[in-house]
């Protein structure tokens, strides 16, 4: 006999657990179900934020940038290191630490509100009158049923025609997060964020890095005011960011991989190195599912299709997440699930898709909310702009990084901010503040009328709020 459930939560990732932990604190009795393994074939629930993307990314971004401080920066303090070497497995030991405590603090999580966790994969066995079966495959195999089913499936890295991970030469996010050797020469094909990310770990560790994109502007998404002192900054750190590009044909060798590719100018060209990553995008994990066998529907780009309140074409079936429109990111996935566990409740989910930030944890670091500058222009929403460079900023001149800007955008009329984009020190915690004022309504008169503590990183807003009325004081 099948086990049953009120609410049964198939993913373990940032949406899917957070979901399962509001669920049960809202007093249904709720399942959760997860396939990712670590390396002794233990559960490893997280998802590809856990596991293979945010928070590994993170602890070798931060120890990479360590790296380069006592390299390069700690002599301008006075502090002389000499000999200094690198254990490159030693780093990523201890990324993966990282990872298993994260790993293990969402067990104890779901432990601790109760929810009941199936180490597996979920699928879709039937439809019945008062439910669903789901059915789990791990080291066994059961079906449990339930009313609700909360699908976060979340998504993989998207293949490049031609040239199938093997997580040996041609790497995704998950074999760039474990080599345990610099290598010389390496490729990126794709500027985004996972890619610039890969790329300024592995540039600052020594690899030669050369990026291939596809499009003919940089980090076209971003704020172009951003996106362009960016790219400055990148190709000043040694990054050879080619843009405009394509790929041609990609030959793996024993030690090398040979990619041909035409340039912006339409010359053809080759690069050879020794590991080449591809990061072009994602794509929303819905195989196994068995979404077939209830009639679950997929909108044309394979996304599992939703409203607006993440409801599906079932009944009582409900989707997060990657697997759904929107952002890829971990924190709108985790926005997401409280919303419809807090809805199957009964109660109102919110989810404000204008206040999602987003962060590219390179360095500098690159942080944004709401519209960017050509986003307006093109609908025509007339505006008022202000920027302060970090330049100007005390506290960023203590700290010996005084790369970017702040820029507030604002509506000319009301004054209502639109949109704030960061890039300098601390950018993702500093936008912190742009999403609580953007999630009130706050106008940049209010932001330029708070006071901000002195001297800190913060202060570069209330300049650059101070500055959409031409009154900044310290610039």
């Amino acid at each position: 006999m099948s086990k049953n459930f009120d609410v049964v939560v198939i993913g373990g990732g940032p949406g899917g657990y957070v979901a399962a932990i509001r669920a049960a604190q809202l007093g249904f009795s709720v399942a959760c179900i997860d396939e990712w393994k670590n390396a002794k074939g233990g559960a490893a629930p997280g998802g590809t934020c856990t596991n293979v993307g945010c928070i590994p990314s993170k602890a070798l971004l931060q120890s990479s940038e360590h790296y380069e401080h006592a390299g390069h920066a700690f002599a301008e303090h006075g502090i002389e290191v000499k000999d200094l070497t690198l254990n490159v497995k030693k780093m990523v030991a201890r990324k993966d630490t990282v990872v298993k405590q994260n790993n293990d603090g969402i067990l104890y999580l779901l432990k601790k509100n109760k929810v009941t966790f199936f180490h597996g994969r979920g699928s879709f066995a039937k439809a019945g009158a008062g439910g669903y079966e789901i059915k789990v495959a791990g080291a066994g195999e059961e079906t449990i049923a339930t009313k609700h089913v909360i699908v976060a499936t979340g998504s993989t890295p998207r293949v490049l025609p031609g040239a199938d991970f093997d997580e040996k030469m041609i790497l995704s996010n998950t074999g760039a997060l474990a080599m345990t050797e610099v290598p010389k020469r390496l490729g990126l094909i794709g500027a985004g964020v996972i890619g610039l990310e890969m790329g300024s770990v592995w540039r600052r560790l020594g690899s030669e890095v050369t990026v291939l994109e596809a499009l003919p502007v940089f980090l076209g998404a971003v704020d172009e005011q951003v996106a362009k002192e960016a790219q400055k900054q990148f190709v000043k750190q040694g990054l050879a960011i080619n843009l405009g590009v394509k790929i041609g044909a990609i030959a793996v060798g024993k030690n090398e991989v040979t990619v041909n590719y035409v340039d912006d100018k339409g010359a053809a060209q080759k690069a050879v190195f020794d590991k080449l990553i591809v990061s072009i995008g994602r794509i929303p994990n819905t195989v196994g599912l068995n979404t077939e066998a209830v009639g679950l529907k997929l909108d044309e780009r394979g996304f599992i299709a939703v409203d607006g309140d993440c409801k599906t074409s079932l009944p009582n079936v409900w989707a997060v997440g990657d697997v759904v429109r929107g952002p890829m990111l971990a924190h709108k996935a985790e926005e997401e699930g409280v919303a419809v566990a807090e809805r199957i409740a009964g109660q109102h989910g919110h989810v404000n898709f204008n206040t999602i930030p987003s962060v590219i944890y390179t360095s500098p670091e690159i942080a944004s909310v709401g519209k960017t500058e050509q986003q307006l222009k093109a609908e025509n929403i007339a505006y008022k702009a202000g920027t302060f460079p970090f330049l100007a900023n005390g506290r960023a001149r203590a700290l010996g990084d005084t790369t970017g800007f702040v820029k507030f955008l604002a509506d000319a009329k009301t004054d209502e901010i639109l949109g704030v984009h960061i890039i300098g020190p601390q950018a993702s915690e500093l936008i912190s503040e742009a999403v609580v004022a953007m999630e009130f309504r706050a106008s940049s008169e209010d932001i330029a009328r708070i006071c901000h503590a002195h001297p800190t990183l913060s202060e570069a807003l209330k300049e650059a709020a101070l500055a959409v009325d031409g009154r900044s004081l310290n610039f």
